[in-house]
């Protein structure tokens, strides 16, 4: 075998990997209690972000960018969203091609809930190490 590394652990892919799926299951474990998947509370805080800064209408498209994920698997998510009634989508007023998305009632509740326990994770899980992450921070904006 050729790898690059000697050892996975020199891997920096794979120590990001691992240290993904350490804060992951983090989230998961937490939101599972407000009935949200990490991924879900992700675009409820997305929309809930966009439609407090714009006057626009967020669409699908605006909330996969902001969060990177690809436009098939925002779909899933804003289907399973609505159906949960957390998430209203309707046809864009200007775009008959694009989906206007708002929280429900119940979806802004939810959010507001789950915001101090992500935020708490975020805050416990990365207060070690500060001026190493605020490193990391720069480097990984960087990526994006």
């Amino acid at each position: 075998m050729n790898f690059s590394f000697k050892r996975p652990e020199d891997s920096p892919g794979f120590l990001l990997w691992q240290l993904t799926n350490q804060w992951q299951r983090q989230q998961r474990k937490a939101l599972a209690k407000l009935g949200l998947t990490h991924p879900q509370f992700v675009v409820l805080a997305a929309v809930l972000w966009l439609s407090s800064t714009s006057d626009k209408p967020v669409t699908q498209k605006h909330a996969a960018e902001l969060t990177k994920i690809d436009k098939m698997s925002m779909s899933d998510l804003v289907t399973t969203l609505t159906e949960k009634k957390l998430l209203q989508r309707s046809v864009h007023k200007q775009d008959k091609r694009a989906y206007s998305l708002s929280l429900t009632s119940k979806g802004r509740e939810k959010v507001f809930k789950a915001i101090p326990i992500v935020e708490g994770i975020d805050a416990v899980f990365f207060s070690t190490e500060t001026l190493n992450l605020v490193h990391l921070h720069r480097v990984l904006s960087k990526r994006l």
